[in-house]
């Protein structure tokens, strides 16, 4: 675990080069008040920086100044990458283009040319497989495991090795118990499958009617595969050490998927 642990809060260095940007949102759920990120990453390489995700609407004014601090002295913004076209990860795209000239979108561009014509020019289409050269680092684009949408693709930078999951790995945390800003490892008294029942109840509601199983034993295989040290999903809390975590999100998805949905039946998501 590399990743620095004295500084709380964000914006707040995930890996070398990679920056965790965002706040938190209120949710209300069984009787209690979750908190959960719609965040963003600032991937820096030697020639050009990468964003991941806009973050929700409501928090652009801070993402912007939170960009501007980060990028002083660093290679120009020039590559936006987001993971699907739900609110929470392109709320602030068109602000994106408008305040950076030279930035390309990049991912699945289904519609965006029809919310945003005027910056058609500046989207380029990409695939599993697909990369982005930073400098001195690339970004690929790779199986999205757990979609949000039909369009949901991930990322994974090649020299930190960090994974950007989207809607992977989503779960809440306390405010009370000053989780806010900490990495996943950090907070200590978490309960992460209970709170990732609660997002997946409240945000995924079709993973309580598919066999979850595969969908965990294909996630590990991914984060496997790619050698995956850091994990950087936009609705939890960043993961600095996936042995740890994984197994606990793991136990979240296959729990969450075997209670009621909240929204249908009797009772409202417990843990057990």
């Amino acid at each position: 675990m590399t990743a620095s642990m004295d500084r709380k809060g964000t914006p707040r260095e995930l890996a070398p080069g990679v920056h965790w940007l965002g706040d938190c949102l209120e949710q209300h759920a069984n009787g209690k008040i979750y908190h959960t990120y719609n965040a963003a990453y600032l991937v820096i390489g030697t020639e050009a920086s990468l964003l991941v995700e806009t973050g929700h609407p409501k928090d652009y004014p801070l993402l912007a100044g939170q960009l501007q601090t980060l990028l002083k002295g660093q290679p120009p913004l020039r590559f936006l990458f987001v993971t699907h076209q739900e609110t929470p990860h392109s709320g602030g795209l068109g602000r994106i283009l408008e305040d950076y000239d030279d930035v390309t979108l990049c991912g699945d561009m289904s519609d965006y040319h029809l919310a945003f014509p005027q910056f058609a020019h500046r989207m380029k289409s990409m695939r599993d497989g697909d990369s982005i050269d930073l400098g001195g680092r690339k970004f690929h684009i790779v199986e999205p495991v757990i979609r949000d949408l039909r369009t949901t693709w991930w990322g994974f930078d090649d020299k930190a090795r960090v994974l950007f999951p989207g809607d992977g790995f989503a779960y809440s945390h306390y405010h009370e118990d000053g989780h806010c800003g900490l990495f996943a490892e950090e907070a200590i008294s978490l309960n992460i499958p209970e709170v990732s029942a609660v997002f997946a109840d409240r945000a995924l509601f079709w993973t309580k009617f598919t066999d979850m199983k595969h969908y965990a034993d294909r996630l590990e295989y991914l984060v496997k595969k790619l050698d995956a040290r850091y994990i950087a999903p936009a609705h939890g809390l960043p993961i600095v050490d996936p042995a740890i975590t994984f197994p606990k999100i793991k136990e979240g998805l296959l729990y969450g998927s075997s209670v009621p949905e909240s929204g249908t039946e009797t009772g409202p998501t417990k843990a057990a």
